[in-house]
């Protein structure tokens, strides 16, 4: 239904509530009287007092953030859409089986406080002194986890993304911003008077050269900094954060973009003292050097004719068999139950270990070159793995064309959800009952 471009059309029960009733317990009680039914959709059904909850909403969220409102028209109009599109995703979500667990509902609140620097009991705290109720929240929050899911599995089919695109985008203006790297560095800064003469100056430079061999012998830089910086980010450990090259002081800059992961360069003289800085990451740029283990393994799952001490029996079996110098790749082979890697001998290639579940990595990370584990158990079975070789590998072209495809996807992917939703909406049967 299209809404009536007619002002006097909008003036229903409701708008006047709003500028009439406090939104305490009196309008509490009207809202029950009055309620109806405003908006019907599909198979579901929007009450008034939704539309009147989600205007309060509304108005108070562009308050918080000082933004003037539409007229009364125009944001009935948007809260009303709203409202719709988002029954009509989740009734799609509802006959697709989309369901949020508790589980997965509480770590996400837990994030949201996180990202507001508020522990989860905090959180539930703020919410409440702001007269928002925490269940509600839950549940709202729950919706969106639902639409969410909803618009990713029917919308990340529609995008398509050519090598050429991501080429082009990679050798453009924009994707260079984009893609250029941006490091992390850690600072000490020793501070040296104006009025110094040349022992005192001395005396500052050989406490930078002992803190440096301190860092050297196995002492935390982030303590040292703590200690002894007399910079800004002193009290951080001298974390700089994350800077683009553009963005480094140039007293060091040609310095900082020569150094590997966690190498330690100085002491820098400047006008203002002795500086000691360290790489402690980097992101982004044709140049990414990253730790990789070529590891090969058996796995032992249990099935309808082994139970779970017979698999960890065979497990230990296996091993026993190896270590008196049977081949590897041959029980893996014969035993494996890993049947995407069984036929390699259980070879899973060169892995940055970011793929693999944590007690597996654990275990790949604890284990010399050329060593095989004892048997070990992860949600997936009892395990014998055996790392082959470790390298650096530079995955700044790969980790280039990934962030290249991920800019291209969202972008198309904010398109194709438009007309998704245009779609939907055109397809749903809406009557508005408001006017």
């Amino acid at each position: 239904m299209i809404f009536s471009t007619h002002k006097s059309a909008i003036c229903f029960a409701f708008i006047l509530l709003i500028g009439t009733l406090p939104f305490g317990s009196t309008a509490i009680a009207a809202i029950q009287r009055l309620d109806k039914v405003a908006v019907v959709v599909n198979d579901d059904i929007i009450m008034e007092s939704q539309v009147l909850k989600a205007l309060e909403d509304a108005n108070k969220t562009l308050k918080r953030q000082n933004i003037s409102p539409p007229s009364e028209e125009e944001l009935l109009r948007q809260v009303v859409e709203q409202l719709i599109m988002d029954s009509i995703q989740l009734q799609i979500g509802e006959r697709a089986g989309v369901r949020i667990d508790d589980n997965s509902l509480n770590q996400t609140m837990a994030r949201i406080a996180e990202q507001n620097g508020l522990n989860l009991e905090q959180f539930q705290q703020a919410l409440q002194k702001d007269g928002v109720s925490y269940e509600e929240t839950r549940n709202q929050i729950r919706k969106e986890m639902i639409t969410t899911r909803v618009r990713e599995g029917r919308v990340s089919s529609r995008v398509d993304i050519t090598e050429q695109e991501i080429q082009n985008y990679m050798e453009s203006d924009a994707g260079k911003e984009q893609l250029q790297a941006v490091y992390q560095l850690g600072h000490i800064l020793l501070k040296v008077p104006e009025q110094a003469d040349s022992a005192e100056q001395a005396s500052i430079s050989a406490k930078a050269d002992e803190i440096i061999a301190q860092t050297k012998a196995g002492a935390s830089f982030e303590e040292l900094a703590k200690r002894y910086s007399e910079g800004p980010a002193a009290a951080e450990g001298g974390d700089m954060g994350w800077r683009k090259e553009s963005q480094l002081p140039s007293i060091f800059t040609n310095i900082a973009l020569g150094l590997s992961l966690g190498e330690i360069a100085g002491p820098i003289r400047s006008p203002n003292g002795f500086h000691i800085i360290k790489l402690v990451n980097k992101r982004g740029g044709d140049s990414l050097m990253v730790p990789q283990t070529h590891v090969r393994h058996i796995l032992i799952q249990t099935s309808e004719i082994r139970n779970e001490e017979q698999a960890q029996a065979l497990a230990n079996q296996l091993y026993d068999r190896i270590m008196a110098g049977e081949s590897f790749a041959d029980l893996a082979k014969t035993h494996s139950s890993d049947t995407g890697s069984l036929a390699s001998g259980g070879d899973l290639g060169w892995t940055n270990g970011r793929e693999l579940v944590p007690n597996f990595r654990q275990v790949m990370s604890d284990t010399e070159t050329n060593q095989i584990s004892k048997p070990f158990r992860s949600q997936f079975g009892w395990h014998i793995l055996e790392v082959l070789e470790r390298r650096m590998h530079d995955m700044g072209k790969e980790m280039q064309r990934a962030r290249a495809r991920e800019v291209i996807f969202q972008r198309k992917f904010e398109e194709e959800l438009e007309i998704w939703l245009r779609e939907e909406r055109e397809d749903a049967y809406v009557d508005i009952k408001l006017y």
